[in-house]
């Protein structure tokens, strides 16, 4: 799984840290940062962080 974020896109306005901390976090800039190849086991939460996006700046690639 390959995780994108359209940077141009997002606001950092955090929805997927919550729903995927272990992928999505903020960096000491205030920016989102993330995992762009996390483990199969968290897809549910990464799915989940792209749908509360209200950007929609998340996907998925297989």
């Amino acid at each position: 799984m390959k995780v994108v974020v359209d940077m141009n896109k997002c606001q950092d306005h955090g929805q997927c840290v919550f729903a995927a901390p272990d992928v999505f976090r903020f960096d000491e800039d205030g920016h989102l940062a993330y995992v762009a190849h996390p483990d199969e086991g968290l897809r549910a939460d990464v799915e989940e962080a792209a749908d509360v996006c209200p950007l929609q700046a998340i996907r998925i690639e297989d």
